[in-house]
């Protein structure tokens, strides 16, 4: 769990980093269109300070794997990575956007759920020992 986390973090503050600072750039890497609007340009950078917010959420817990804060961050995470997924290949089929970066990004938040839900069935099966 605790390299879940270390991974998370370091991502997903990488993102919301990236969000915030260079919002259109990063919109043309995942959609391959642009941010014209200022609204999308607002809205873009909100979602960059919450996924900055997640990564120290991420980083803070790192070392508390055995909580039960620790162990609903994880199934946060899980529906997190899971809901994007489904939005990033609806952009991606039903939109028909497409950057360099959406299809590496499916894969890498697809992963990212699977490695939540292995951590949450071995904590599971620990608690479950007694250990």
């Amino acid at each position: 769990m605790k390299s879940l986390l270390i991974v998370t973090a370091a991502l997903e503050a990488a993102g919301g980093l990236a969000l915030l600072g260079l919002p259109s750039l990063v919109a043309s890497l995942l959609l391959g269109g642009s941010l014209d609007a200022p609204s999308a340009l607002v809205v873009a950078r909100v979602t960059g300070a919450a996924l900055l917010s997640l990564g120290v959420a991420c980083w803070l817990a790192r070392h508390d794997e055995r909580s039960r804060a620790a162990r609903g961050l994880i199934a946060a995470m899980l529906f997190y990575n899971a809901a994007i997924v489904v939005v990033l290949v609806h952009a991606g089929m039903g939109l028909r956007l497409s950057g360099i970066g959406l299809w590496p990004t499916v894969v890498l938040h697809a992963a990212l759920a699977a490695w939540c839900v292995a951590c949450l069935r071995t904590r599971r099966v620990n608690v479950g020992d007694g250990k």
